[in-house]
C-alpha cells in the first residue's frame, strides 16, 4: 500500500500521496492540493520544495556527498577526466573505452565557431566583463546554428550538446582574450579539452606556448567538480527556461547570467576580495574576532555552504589541487596566498570555525587556485561556466525528455493593495 501524507485545512483533510527516491528524504506530493483545497503552499528559496525528478546529481549536504550518476565525485575527479564525466552526464552510464575515443574526437571537432561570430565580439566596449561577453555570445548562438535548435529532434538536441559543451570553453578564450586585447587563437585538435583551452588563454602568435600537464590537471579537476551541482539557482534557471520551450543557447545564456550572481557562482570571486580586504597575515586575527563578533556585519566568505553542513566533498579534493598548483608554480612571494593559507589553517582549527561547520568551501581554494594559474579575478565566474555547461545541458535535456515535464509557472502568495478604482488624474 503506498503511503500518502494527511494535510489538515481547518476541518478538512486531504490525502496526498507521498513519493520516494533512490535516496535522499522522501517527498509529499502536492501536484493536486489546489484543486482539491483551493490552497498553495508557501516556500521561499523552495527550500523544502522538489521542483523535479532526476538521475542526474545527489548531494546529501549533512552526510557531505556529492555523486553523478551515483559515482562519488571524489573516484571521478581522482581517476577519470572531464569529458569521461560530460559522457557521464549526458548518457547517464561511464563510457567504454571506443565510446570515448569516440565522443572525445566528435567534441574536438565541434571546438571551432563560427568566424562570423569573431566580429560579433567587436560589438562589446573593450573592457567589457568577460561574463556580459558570455551571456550575449552564448545567446546568439541561436543565431549561427538555427539547425539544432528544434527540441523536438532528439538527434539536434544531442548536436546541440555537443556544440555548447565544445564552443563554449573557445568562447569564453575568446571573452578572455578580448578582455585584454590580445587576438584570438584558434583550438587545436591535437590538445585534450582542457589543454586546448589554457592554449586559447594563453597562446600568442608570436611564441609557442607549451601548455603545463599539471596545470592541465588540476583545472580539469576543477571542471569535473563543477560539472553539475543538482538543482541549483542556474539550473533552476535552465530548467525553467527551456519548460517554455526556448531554444538550447537561450537556456544556457540564462544559466550563465543566472550563475554571474555573486551568491552564486561569483562566490570564488568574492572570497579573494574578502582575502584582499584582510591584506597581510598579521591582520586575520583582528579579523577573525570581526567575524566572531555578533555586532559585526563582517562576513567570512568562501567558508560554509547552504547545501553542505559537513566538510564540501568538493572541498578536499580542491583544497589537494591547490597545494599541487602552488608547489608546480613555486609560488611563495604573494600575500594574498599566505592569508589564505593562514586563514584555512585557522578553520580548520579553531573550535568556533569547527562547531559551526565553517569548513573552508571549494570557492575558497578554487579561487587561489585559478589567481595562482594566471586568470583574472573577471574570469573565474567564466571558468565555472565552462564546467557547469554540461550539467546544465544534461538537466535540460532530461526535462525536455521528461514526458510530464510541464511550464515553470510558480505561485504566489500577494500582499498588494486590494481592488480599487481607477481616479482622473485630474483628481489625484
Amino acid at each position: 500500500m503506498s503511503k500518502t501524507a494527511t494535510i489538515t485545512i481547518g476541518n478538512n483533510t486531504y490525502d496526498m500521496p507521498m513519493r520516494g527516491g533512490t535516496e535522499g528524504p522522501e517527498v509529499v506530493d502536492i501536484a493536486k492540493l489546489y484543486g482539491q483545497a483551493n490552497v498553495f503552499t508557501y516556500d521561499p528559496g523552495f527550500m523544502s520544495t522538489a521542483s523535479c525528478e532526476s538521475k542526474i546529481t545527489y548531494i546529501d549536504g549533512d552526510a557531505g556527498i556529492l555523486r553523478y550518476r551515483g559515482y562519488p565525485i571524489e573516484q571521478l575527479a581522482e581517476h577519470g577526466d572531464f569529458l569521461e564525466t560530460c559522457y557521464l552526464l549526458l548518457y547517464g552510464e561511464l563510457p567504454t573505452a571506443a565510446q570515448k575515443s569516440d565522443f572525445d574526437y566528435r567534441v574536438t571537432r565541434h571546438t571551432m565557431v563560427h568566424e562570423q561570430m569573431s566580429r560579433f565580439f567587436s560589438g562589446f566596449r573593450r573592457d567589457a566583463h568577460p561574463m556580459a561577453v558570455m551571456v550575449g555570445t552564448v545567446g546568439a548562438m541561436a543565431a549561427f546554428y538555427p539547425d539544432s535548435a528544434d527540441i523536438t529532434d532528439p538527434h539536434q538536441r544531442m548536436i546541440a550538446s555537443m556544440r555548447l559543451v565544445a564552443k563554449i570553453p573557445t568562447i569564453a578564450a575568446m571573452a578572455y582574450k578580448y578582455s585584454i586585447g590580445q587576438p584570438f587563437v584558434f583550438p587545436k585538435n591535437d590538445l585534450d579539452y582542457t589543454s586546448n583551452f589554457l592554449h586559447m588563454c594563453y597562446a600568442v602568435p608570436c611564441e609557442d606556448y607549451k601548455v603545463n600537464p599539471i596545470i592541465a590537471r588540476a583545472l580539469d579537476r576543477i571542471f569535473i567538480l563543477h560539472a553539475d551541482h543538482e538543482q541549483n539557482a542556474s539550473t533552476s534557471t535552465v530548467r525553467l527556461a527551456g519548460s517554455s520551450g526556448a531554444n538550447p543557447f537561450a537556456c544556457i545564456a540564462a544559466g550563465i547570467a543566472c550563475l554571474w550572481g555573486p551568491a552564486h557562482g561569483g562566490a570564488n570571486e568574492a572570497a579573494l576580495a574578502m582575502l584582499a580586504e584582510i591584506g597581510t597575515v598579521d591582520k586575520i586575527p583582528e579579523f577573525v574576532q570581526r567575524v566572531k563578533d555578533k555586532k559585526d556585519h563582517t562576513r567570512l566568505m568562501g567558508f560554509g555552504h547552504r547545501v553542505y553542513k559537513n566538510y564540501d566533498p568538493r572541498a578536499k579534493i580542491m583544497q589537494k589541487t591547490c597545494h599541487e598548483v602552488l608547489r608546480e608554480l613555486g609560488i611563495k612571494d604573494d600575500p594574498l596566498l599566505d592569508v589564505a593559507m593562514e586563514l584555512e589553517r585557522i578553520a580548520l582549527s579553531d573550535e568556533y570555525f569547527i562547531e559551526r561547520k565553517l569548513y573552508p568551501n571549494v570557492d575558497f581554494y578554487s579561487g587561489i587556485t585559478l589567481k595562482a594559474m594566471g586568470f583574472p579575478v573577471s574570469m573565474f565566474t567564466v571558468l565555472f561556466a565552462v564546467a557547469r555547461t554540461v550539467g546544465w545541458v544534461a538537466q535540460w535535456k532530461e526535462m525536455i525528455e521528461d514526458p510530464s515535464s510541464k511550464i515553470g509557472r510558480p505561485r504566489q502568495l500577494y500582499t498588494g493593495a486590494a481592488k480599487r478604482d481607477y481616479t482622473p488624474i485630474g483628481k489625484r
